[in-house]
């Protein structure tokens, strides 16, 4: 089946979009339709596109646009009344447009750059020092009051505000080891974005699965999941990469791999489809998928025991959406964190709405972007609450991003430092 948009490799299946029956039950929940009103642009307009591509329809430039517009946010999902598995569509969509469209020369520069840097722990790691400097020296604060930023193109503009202020890395060691009794053996995914520019959350989140009776181990060298590359339809690279974490995890022997980074978890659990006709790694990806687990739903499987201590402290908690639309994972997070003695949770208005971040959408989509993510900072400040809690990097650097650009900065943090604060006593 070469004729029209989609060639023979796992194209958008048929019979799950015949499953879609265009109620219109997912078009408040999709960002880019609430944004623009446009069928094209909602998830059943995406769903008439792959139809229209498997009758014959070629793979055109808009209907490639329609398709990139989407930020793979999955709140369509559980909006969804029949059960519609976007998330598989849009993913075998999204790679077949990889191989089968040809971008603009400044396209594939833009996305060859990003996934040049951003898969890659050691040379996100490398950045930290020339990042620092640039911090701490002042010139980020020169740049903007003379408004030479604004004269950046716009991915590099984004990928300036996005930058939270560069902290101290400690390396973690390979093993902690459980206080008291050991209840569980976990493996720690790090992460890319996570351990290069919010290294506190990992320093958090070993200290946390520790004092809850886990041996926590870390395994060394371990690389990139392959969320943003699956996410772009990059799929032999996404391959490559779930390949050698399976291998990395498998040697370490863990009950549970566990995850503090929202999109990756999303990603890893999705291994099992992702590598379903690999001989050598179907069975050993199914596996992997089974024994993995965001850190919330670990911690409330194993039930607490170690301590709160209080934390007089107004949060609002923001549901990143590849943890509360594709995992599922909603009630867990908060439950941790009414556990906290003191502690305030509110919730935000439009809370199934993407902060626009996305993986790297933001980077690629800019303006759509700037606009969720404005959206989203506006309702968390109507809140009142003066902390800003999630489970993503890429959700804590947009939302940031957006309230300084409205001149209100946020304080912000991961739900495991918040743990960590009040099983260790400290102030938040």
């Amino acid at each position: 089946m070469t004729a029209g948009a989609f060639d023979d490799h796992h194209p958008p299946q048929p019979e799950l979009i015949k499953d879609c029956v265009h109620c219109g039950f997912c078009l408040p929940s999709c960002p880019t339709y609430v944004l623009w009103g446009e069928e094209m642009d909602s998830p059943r307009g995406r769903i008439h596109l792959m139809k229209s591509g498997l009758e014959g329809e070629p793979l055109s430039a808009s209907m490639v646009g329609h398709f990139d517009a989407c930020l793979g946010c999955m709140a369509c999902v559980p909006a969804c009344p029949s059960g519609v598995q976007y998330g598989t569509l849009i993913a075998d969509t999204r790679a077949q447009v990889q191989r089968r469209y040809q971008r603009s020369r400044r396209e594939r520069l833009l996305r060859e750059a990003i996934f040049w840097l951003f898969p890659y722990p050691k040379r996100l790691r490398a950045l930290r020092g020339p990042l620092a400097l640039y911090q701490r020296s002042g010139l980020d604060r020169l740049l903007r009051r003379t408004g030479l930023l604004d004269r950046l193109p716009p991915t590099l503009r984004v990928m300036e505000s996005l930058t939270p202020t560069v902290t101290r890395r400690r390396p973690l060691p390979e093993r902690v080891p459980a206080s008291g009794r050991r209840r569980a053996v976990v493996g720690m995914l790090t992460g890319c974005v996570q351990d290069a520019l919010f290294p506190e959350v990992n320093a958090a989140t070993a200290r946390v699965l520790a004092a809850e009776g886990c041996d926590v181990v870390i395994p060394h060298g371990q690389g990139c999941c392959g969320a943003l590359s699956q996410h772009l339809g990059r799929e032999d690279e996404a391959i490559r990469f779930s390949r050698a974490l399976i291998e990395r995890f498998e040697a370490a022997r863990v009950d549970y791999v566990v995850v503090n980074a929202a999109g990756c978890g999303s990603a890893m659990k999705e291994y099992a489809h992702l590598l379903r006709d690999d001989p050598d790694y179907a069975e050993r990806a199914q596996a992997f998928v089974e024994r993995t687990r965001d850190v919330s739903e670990l911690l409330v499987e194993l039930g607490p025991v170690a301590p709160r201590h209080p934390l007089d402290v107004t949060i609002a908690y923001h549901d990143a959406c590849h943890l509360g639309h594709a995992q599922g994972v909603r009630s867990q997070p908060r439950a941790l964190l009414r556990d906290i003695p003191g502690l305030r949770l509110t919730e935000i208005a439009e809370a199934d709405l993407c902060c626009g971040s996305a993986g790297v959408y933001n980077l690629l989509n800019p303006e759509p972007a700037t606009e969720l993510g404005d959206r989203k900072a506006r309702n968390v400040l109507a809140t009142g609450a003066s902390v800003l809690v999630t489970a993503n990097p890429g959700c804590l650097m947009q939302i940031a991003a957006s309230a300084r650009r409205l001149g209100t900065p946020l304080a912000l943090a991961h739900t495991v430092t918040v743990l960590d604060a009040s099983i260790r006593g400290v102030p938040l």
